[in-house]
């Protein structure tokens, strides 16, 4: 371990006082549970803790063996230590002599400085990866913490700066929950969010896509969107029963609820847009857009800024990677994508406004203590206001952050110009015919600028409430599924009266045509069970033809060719071939590797054998009895010993299998080679 010795003894104890680890008579030796979890997970760029394999060269003669590499070799043998002690080896061969060995790769496997593994993987053992590292299990030290990268900055001046987005957060939800309450975006089958809904929530929040789709995640983790049936009975993202309430609190009470649903959730805003191992993009709000550390990364990465000295912020630019190291040097055994998610938790933060300026805010210290954060924030934000001011050129001039309610009206008459300090709001004929629409009428309108505006109303935005209500209506708009015209006129006038035709929404427009609200699939036989003999018109006049489509079936599979039954055929005796070859070369490898005078054992017995041959890590020779009572033997790699059950690494069969211990009648050592 590189470390002093004295931080070496108390992680020793550490250990042994959690009991992951055991005093041996050939010293400390971890947990066999804890060997297995740790197996083969980088630390640091070290692969020390890979598995002793039974091919593995002693300890003796790895420095001997490295010292007689090519330079070509030692530097691939040092990259592969370097990246994780895992690596592929394309094209070489696994299998062969020092004297043959024609590329680096090569010559690592032939002095047996790599060691093959399934799917043509090669890995570092532990003893040539600690010769490497001088006897260390690490490059670096492990006991020095990591420092961040800091520079000074005023505590009231954070406070502030992340207010004023804690403020803009709230705001923006609030707006998305109320425009997805009247026009909620369809819900993709696979649960998501489509891309150009994404990119139309980000036009109407004026944010970019990463942005939004920060704000709707964490809208869904409080609770504020599910899915639910449309006015067409189709699944939609739509608001719950718990915006109301949630509405209907202060502004610093709803920042505080969706900051808890942001650093509890395990659900990962950032890889909105990226690609999945598959090349399929993430969408926002889908169900696999999931970690289990995720929470538990945010919460470390804000522990982090919460342990800065005061006055001190994280630096621009080399501050965030050294955040990264930090929280890498707390938790190694995390996997690599940990280092993308603390670097995504601090630009959720800064967006959130649990941050500002790169320094943790003062109420969010209060949040991560898990206390309530909403009296400290509260003095921080700005008091709304119930006014506007209006100009003569058809805008309203904000003052400071309206009422929830005022908001709500006035974004409803009039369109969001700029926003900032003092949001503008500008009236057009657009907005005013939008609010006409929802039901309010001229009067209604001429009420409310003139309740809101501290100023005189202008005469050119009364001029447009009046001409924009003169002219609505005046063209009205149906939706029809058909039209029935003729030149006899009593014969419309028979249909439009029948008895019978009460349910197909008939409606006269013209003497000599009707419309109706019935498709025409459905309206054609209707009308002819009432007597008629109506016929399908044409976009041009002309009386439509159509004759009903060609349909064909699919062939059986059992009349397809007789070359595709035969190429099947061919494979599959390919692959019983291969499966036939590979049991002899195993029963032959596994009868060389026979030890001589091999004793029965005893369940108990070989369930003491097979333990100390997990600790050690070598291979063995197994006699097992079948379901059959058939005896056979296998040279196997054991992985782990738990409820009766041997897993382990099969040669005979090229893959790991589970083998009843009460059915192994004699465990021993693999015999070493002529």
């Amino acid at each position: 371990m590189h470390a002093a010795p004295e931080s070496t003894s108390t992680a020793l104890d550490r250990l042994l006082d959690l009991a992951l680890a055991w005093e041996s008579t050939g010293g400390v030796r971890a947990l066999t549970g804890v060997a297995e979890a740790m197996a083969g997970v980088r630390n640091g760029g070290t692969s020390g803790l890979h598995p002793r394999s039974s091919d593995a060269p002693p300890p003796a003669e790895v420095e001997r063996r490295i010292g007689e590499l090519s330079p070509a070799a030692r530097t691939l043998l040092e990259h592969v230590d370097e990246q994780g002690g895992e690596a592929t080896t394309g094209s070489s061969r696994h299998h062969v002599s020092v004297a043959d060995a024609a590329t680096p790769a090569e010559e690592l496997l032939a002095r047996r400085l790599l060691v093959p593994r399934t799917a043509g993987a090669v890995v570092l053992p532990g003893e040539v990866g600690l010769a490497l590292r001088g006897g260390r299990t690490t490059r670096e030290p492990v006991d020095e913490v990591p420092e961040v990268a800091t520079s000074e900055r005023s505590a009231s001046l954070v406070d502030r700066a992340a207010a004023g987005a804690a403020f803009e957060v709230v705001r923006r939800v609030e707006l998305l929950l109320d425009h997805w309450g009247t026009a909620p975006p369809t819900a993709l089958r696979s649960g998501g969010l489509g891309v150009r809904d994404l990119k139309a929530t980000a036009a109407l929040l004026h944010v970019d896509e990463p942005t939004a789709a920060l704000l709707v995640e964490t809208a869904y983790a409080a609770g504020l969107l599910a899915t639910a049936a449309d006015r067409d009975g189709n699944p939609a993202w739509v608001p719950t029963d718990l915006v109301d309430t949630w509405s209907a609190r202060e502004a610093a009470d709803r920042w505080a609820h969706l900051a808890r649903a942001w650093l509890d959730t395990s659900r990962l805003p950032s890889l909105v847009g990226q690609r999945d191992p598959q090349g399929k993009a993430w969408n926002a709000l889908q169900p696999e857009l999931s970690s289990g550390l995720a929470a538990e990364t945010r919460r470390m990465a804000l522990e982090v800024l919460a342990g800065l000295p005061a006055g001190q912020v994280v630096a621009t630019g080399t501050g965030p990677p050294s955040v990264v190291a930090c929280v890498a040097w707390r938790r190694p055994r995390r996997p690599r994508t940990r280092a993308e998610q603390v670097a995504a938790a601090l630009v959720e933060a800064a967006a959130l406004g649990v941050c500002g300026l790169g320094g943790l805010a003062a109420y969010a210290r209060v949040l991560l203590d898990g206390e309530d954060p909403a009296p400290a924030l509260a003095g921080l934000l700005p008091e709304p206001v119930d006014h506007v001011l209006l100009q003569a050129d058809l805008t309203a001039v904000a003052p400071g952050p309206l009422e929830s309610s005022l908001a709500r009206r006035l974004q409803l008459v009039a369109d969001v110009e700029s926003r900032g300090g003092a949001t503008v709001y500008r009236f057009t004929p657009g907005s005013v015919r939008r609010a006409l629409d929802s039901g309010w009428t001229a009067v209604e309108l001429h009420e409310f600028v003139g309740s809101v505006s501290r100023t005189p109303v202008p005469q050119p935005l009364t001029y447009l409430v009046d001409d924009t209500a003169r002219t609505y209506g005046a063209v009205r708009v149906g939706a029809v599924e058909a039209f029935l015209r003729s030149d006899d006129e009593s014969a419309l006038t028979e249909l439009e009266h029948h008895p019978r035709a009460a349910g197909l929404g008939l409606r006269r427009i013209a003497p000599t045509v009707l419309v109706s609200t019935t498709p025409l699939d459905v309206l054609l036989p209707r009308l002819r069970e009432l007597g008629g003999s109506p016929v399908v018109e044409a976009p041009d006049g002309t009386v439509h033809v159509a004759r009903p489509d060609v349909l064909r079936a699919r062939t059986p599979k059992d009349r397809r060719t007789a070359s595709a039954a035969g190429a099947r055929t061919a494979a599959h005796r390919a692959a019983a071939a291969s499966s036939v070859v590979t049991a002899i070369r195993a029963g032959d490898r596994a009868a060389s590797a026979r030890p001589a005078g091999a004793a029965t054992l005893s369940p108990s017995g070989s369930l003491a054998a097979l333990r100390e041959a997990v600790e050690t890590r070598t291979s063995v020779v197994i006699s097992y009895v079948d379901n059959h009572g058939t005896s056979t033997e296998r040279v196997v790699h054991p992985v782990s010993v738990e409820g009766g059950q041997l897993t382990a690494h099969d040669q005979r069969s090229d893959d790991v299998r589970t083998f009843a211990v009460h059915r192994i009648t004699s465990v021993g050592p693999v015999a070493a080679s002529p």
